[in-house]
């Protein structure tokens, strides 16, 4: 469900990421009657925020952060979470409108899968 959501909130941080908000509502179309375009503003607050989420429950393994920052266009942000097989996956990611989404993706540690033992 975590990667889910985190790749649902890396698509919204995408799409936004693209929107600049410049223009103005109207623009280019002329109004009927007289032909006078109409003065209409685009309300635009600039977009800034930062942000950080993390969970270490020790009952059931379970552990995971996230952070990320806004200043304008540029987003910058990453998560860690530990996979079931004893890694730790590293997502560092950016986003600005020169560059577009990046990401790197790395997992640090060594696999290790439990041995099974049967009974015969």
């Amino acid at each position: 469900m975590f990667k889910l959501a985190v790749v649902a909130m890396l698509l919204v941080v995408t799409v936004t990421a693209e929107w600049h908000g410049e223009g103005t509502v109207g623009e280019g179309l002329g109004s009927y009657g007289g032909g006078q375009q109409e003065d209409h503003k685009d309300h635009y607050a600039y977009p800034k925020y930062k942000y950080e989420y993390g969970v270490k429950d020790h009952h059931t393994g379970d552990h995971k952060s996230q952070w990320e920052v806004r200043d304008g266009d540029v987003v910058k942000g990453g998560y860690t979470l530990h996979e079931a097989d004893g890694t730790e996956r590293v997502v560092e990611y950016s986003s600005d409108k020169h560059n577009g989404f990046q990401a790197v993706v790395k997992k640090v540690g060594h696999a290790q899968h439990p041995q099974a033992h049967g009974h015969h």
